[in-house]
């Protein structure tokens, strides 16, 4: 459906008046050492521009030598992340049709289901609370896993208001979880803290575990899916890698500093999986942000002259030609996901961490 053309034109004017103003804004001062380890052997592993809501701006993911940590350097500000991060869960028009379909590919109800089922050989949670939650697709699909579970969602959008009114989830904390009057209502509340693809869109990971293990009981279970930067696919198709992510993805870790970190946090690490989180999207990934790259642009209020009605056409008619193209692709992916998915080319781990009563 189109959208108002009243609302479009005052969206269009209020992110050109943002960019009127420059973006220098939306980026801190570059760092010249690891904010993980601190050190300052720093090489530059890839620039690029957003690829899938061709807003404007050139972004840089340096990675320490010395611990392998992956970073946005310099990092986006407050005012950076929220401009990026606008519009891009929302189904906006200027976010292209080829990468929105592949990343609604990893919150698929299937693969939420096999995700709650991590925690089947533990006992049955009472409380669970799903950082990020967005919607809440995944508490929804997770109680028929857990059915006698509460299910609470916290999220900085109002997403999860939206998700506890459509009953996904019984409470909605709409916030971050590093907030203090967040922390402070929900500790130790919780037998379970889940965190999807959450950690790498957080300035300072670190905080957000610290505060996870805070809102969890002594013996609850921490819930971790993150990107694996060690994945193959990362080096093969460099800025196309979908996992990249940029600019939305401030951190992307090695499994091995995560467990450094849990464990000196007093966590006991009870299982890491490499194979069950794989998204087979990294070749249908990588080809449909190469094909929106050089279709004709799609509208959008970031933009400041709309396109021609010929412009239109044209971009809706290669959008159906490149689709078969896609298609193929993703058969691709999905044929040598059960091989990739025991290999380096695996794109994300899993790991499920135990609070002790020392933790946090």
């Amino acid at each position: 459906m189109s959208p108002n053309p009243e609302t479009a034109d005052a969206r269009r004017a209020e992110c050109l008046g943002e960019l009127a103003q420059g973006t220098d804004r939306f980026q801190e001062p570059r760092r010249e050492d690891c904010p993980w380890c601190g050190s300052k052997r720093l090489r530059t592993r890839l620039r690029t521009p957003d690829l899938v809501q061709h807003k404007p701006g050139t972004f840089a993911v340096d990675e320490c030598r010395d611990c392998a940590h992956a970073f946005q350097n310099p990092r986006l500000t407050a005012e950076g992340l929220a401009f990026y991060h606008r519009d891009f869960h929302e189904g906006h028009q200027g976010l292209d049709g080829f990468a929105e379909r592949l990343l609604a590919a990893r919150g698929s109800t299937r693969r939420h289901r096999a995700a709650a089922r991590a925690m089947l050989p533990f006992p049955e949670p009472e409380s669970w609370l799903d950082v990020g939650t967005g919607h809440g697709h995944f508490p929804e699909a997770a109680k028929e896993v857990h059915p006698y579970t509460s299910f609470d969602g916290l999220d900085p959008t109002r997403r999860v208001e939206k998700a506890r009114a459509a009953g996904r989830i019984e409470e909605a904390h709409r916030g971050r979880l590093t907030d203090p009057e967040i922390i402070e209502r929900l500790r130790s509340r919780y037998d379970v803290v889940s965190m999807f693809h959450h950690l790498e869109h957080t300035p300072d990971p670190r905080a957000e575990l610290r505060a996870a293990l805070t809102v969890l009981r002594p013996g609850g279970h921490l819930l971790i899916e993150v990107p694996d930067p060690d994945c193959a696919f990362g080096a093969l198709l460099g800025k196309w890698w979908v996992s990249y992510g940029q600019p939305r993805h401030l951190h992307l870790m090695p499994l091995s500093n995560l467990l450094a970190e849990l464990e000196a946090l007093g966590c006991v690490i009870v299982t890491t999986n490499r194979r069950e989180p794989h998204t087979p999207y990294d070749i249908a990934g990588a080809l449909a942000l190469a094909l929106a790259r050089v279709l004709p642009a799609p509208d959008a209020p970031w933009r400041a002259v709309p396109p021609t009605g010929f412009q239109r056409r044209l971009r809706t008619a290669l959008v159906a030609a490149g689709a078969p193209l896609v298609a193929t692709a993703t058969a691709l992916d999905h044929t040598l996901a059960p091989v990739l998915r025991r290999t380096r080319f695996s794109n994300a781990y899993r790991i499920v961490a135990r609070r002790s009563g020392s933790a946090a």
